[in-house]
C-alpha cells in the first residue's frame, strides 16, 4: 500500500473537525442548530439544558473547528451551522476513504 498523500493543512482541518465532534454536548448543540436554523446562546442554553457559560466555551470550540458561524445584530449573536464546510469536510473524507478503499482490493 503506497502512502496517502494528505497535506499538513488538511491533516490539521480533519483533527480540528473530529476533535469538536468527540464531545456530546458539541453534537447536541449542532444537532439544536440544525434543527432551529439559527439560535442565540440564551436560546441554546435552554434547549441543551446547561449554563450559560458552558454553552458559550463550547461554542467557542466548534466556532474554531468552523463548524457554526455567528452573525451579530448589535449585542445579539445568532449562531447557525457551517453546512458548506461541514459538506466539504464530509466530501473530502469521503475521498479519502474512496482512495483507501479502492489500494485495498
Amino acid at each position: 500500500m503506497k502512502p496517502l498523500r494528505i497535506s499538513p493543512e488538511q491533516l490539521r482541518e480533519y483533527a480540528r473537525f473530529f476533535y469538536a465532534l468527540k464531545d456530546p454536548l458539541r453534537l447536541r448543540i449542532l444537532l439544536a442548530l440544525v434543527q432551529a436554523g439559527e439560535m442565540t446562546v440564551t436560546e441554546l442554553t435552554r434547549a441543551v439544558r446547561v449554563s450559560q457559560p458552558l454553552v458559550s466555551w463550547h461554542l467557542g470550540r466548534l466556532r474554531a473547528a468552523g463548524l457554526v458561524q455567528v452573525e451579530r445584530d448589535g449585542r445579539i449573536a445568532r449562531y447557525s451551522v457551517a453546512v458548506d464546510k461541514i459538506r466539504r469536510l464530509l466530501s473530502s473524507f469521503d475521498e479519502l476513504l474512496a482512495t483507501i478503499s479502492s489500494e485495498e482490493k
